[in-house]
């Protein structure tokens, strides 16, 4: 028996009435699978991101706020859940894929300090850029380009972008500020840019024992490893008072009433005098999110197997229109882009295969509402258990790669490396694809890629000159 569990051997119970109505809408049948394993699968997966909840707000709030920062930190955490809860709802209905969405990190902190603080253009009108991007992503996914984009990524790319999300899993895991997320094993160093951290650091010597404890119960084969590696180092950092124990179980959210809408409200407030930056801020959105996007479905829906022969990603045009309804709705509930989380293969490896996954994550989202207390005590160092894992078992993709052809090696190494000492899936697509077509020509084979693969290394190339021409 290996570790991800293996797909049921047998067709899952016959299940009737409701049931058999929901297992045959996400073929249960077809992936072997059943309502316990995708259920598990489902928490898994919100465990990993529930950190998010926190952490989207306290960026956001920097930026959006009335009167001063952090003022609209209680509706940026409903706005948080809400617009997660609904682009996953979106992706299991529509794409029937387990990948569960969210405000994307990184984009969410160039939001914040680039363009509303750096730029100083008003949060409304951010928030109206990320609303057009949207829109715009929506057009192309009805008008199949996105999915051809995906088509066009070349597998040993593919392959690559899976490996390399895995080791961005397992640096933000074990990297990071402990108190906000990751086990501070992985620290910055004046000298060597990063070092070792410290195991003085209570929340970084629970983080490890955590690691310990995750990686036993995963060679162990116990099912649910993941989601009870999460509550086991949570209940660590409580009992020894390395984090705050939750004051409460339920609250009520508060509604986000100075949010809302005001993605139109910015849209009045596009002038002579802001359009350029607008334009551009548009721009780098389109790039960094769509990339993002399509690294991560192309990465995580590798590791879950969902690549066909001809490494296609079936049914892309709806996990991507879902994608572009989620940024749409998400700005207009007063947060940055929403996408695809690389966290969805924490619950891919619980064996999680079909939409329910998605579903129950969504349902998850939404309870977190009332839950909030609750979910909020849960220490960010007690993920980097499952983030490590997870990087550990998306690194096995890696053999698939044809090292011995440098002209697949070197655009696939680049990818892999740059994707998290880039901090970004969209960094390391950009730099594999970009250099995958030249590497053909120097062996003679240009004539061998793709016109699309041609086409979708040019804009990468001009999203490295853009970048760098407005952004430095």
């Amino acid at each position: 028996m290996s570790y991800p569990p293996e797909p049921l051997p047998v067709a899952p119970p016959p299940y009737s009435g409701w049931q058999g109505a929901v297992a045959r809408y996400f073929q249960f049948e077809d992936y072997r699978t059943n309502f316990r394993t995708e259920i598990l699968a489902g928490f898994t997966t919100f465990m990993t991101m529930a950190y998010i909840l926190v952490v989207n707000p306290l960026i956001l709030s920097d930026a959006i706020f009335l009167n001063a920062p952090k003022d609209l930190f209680a509706e940026l955490v409903v706005a948080t859940a809400v617009s997660a809860a609904l682009g996953t709802l979106l992706m299991a209905l529509l794409g029937k894929y387990p990948f569960a969405m969210a405000p994307g990190m990184g984009i969410n902190a160039f939001f914040a300090y680039s363009v509303v603080i750096g730029l100083k253009i008003d949060w409304r009108i951010a928030l109206a850029s990320v609303f057009i991007e949207g829109l715009v992503f929506l057009l192309l996914s009805v008008t199949n380009v996105r999915r051809h984009l995906i088509t066009a990524v070349p597998g040993s790319i593919k392959v690559a972008t899976s490996v390399g999300i895995g080791l961005f899993l397992a640096y933000i895991g074990l990297g990071g500020v402990p108190d906000v997320g990751g086990a501070g094993l992985v620290v910055a160093n004046e000298a060597t840019k990063t070092g070792f951290g410290s195991f003085r650091e209570p929340a970084t010597l629970l983080a490890t024992i955590g690691i310990f404890i995750t990686a036993a119960l995963i060679v162990r084969r116990v099912r649910g490893a993941l989601l009870w590696g999460i509550i086991g180092t949570a209940l660590l950092g409580w009992v020894f008072g390395v984090a705050k124990a939750p004051t409460g179980i339920i609250s009520a959210p508060t509604v986000p009433t100075h949010l809302f809408g005001q993605a139109f409200v910015g849209l009045g407030g596009i002038n002579a005098g802001n359009l350029i930056d607008f334009i551009a801020v548009l721009l780098v959105f389109l790039f960094v999110d769509m990339f993002d996007t399509i690294g991560t479905l192309a990465g995580v829906g590798a590791k879950a197997g969902f690549i066909d022969e001809k490494g296609q990603l079936p049914r892309a045009n709806e996990a991507l229109t879902a994608d572009a309804i989620a940024t749409t709705t998400g700005a207009v509930l007063g947060t940055s882009c929403v996408t695809t989380y690389v966290e969805s293969a924490a619950g891919i490896t619980e064996g999680g295969r079909t939409g329910f996954t998605a579903l129950v994550t969504a349902v998850l989202f939404l309870m977190a509402l009332l839950f909030t207390p609750l979910f909020e005590a849960i220490p960010g160092f007690a993920t980097a258990p499952a983030l490590l894992i997870v990087g550990v078992l998306m690194m096995g993709a890696v053999s698939e790669i044809n090292w011995h052809d440098l002209a697949e090696g070197i655009p696939a190494f680049l990818t892999i490396f740059f994707i998290p000492l880039g901090f970004s899936i969209a960094a390391g697509l950009s730099a594999g694809l970009v250099a995958y077509p030249i590497m053909k020509s120097f062996q003679g084979k240009a004539r061998e890629v793709p016109l699309a693969t041609w086409i979708l290394a040019a804009i990468f190339l001009a999203r490295f000159v853009f970048m760098t021409a407005r952004f430095g």
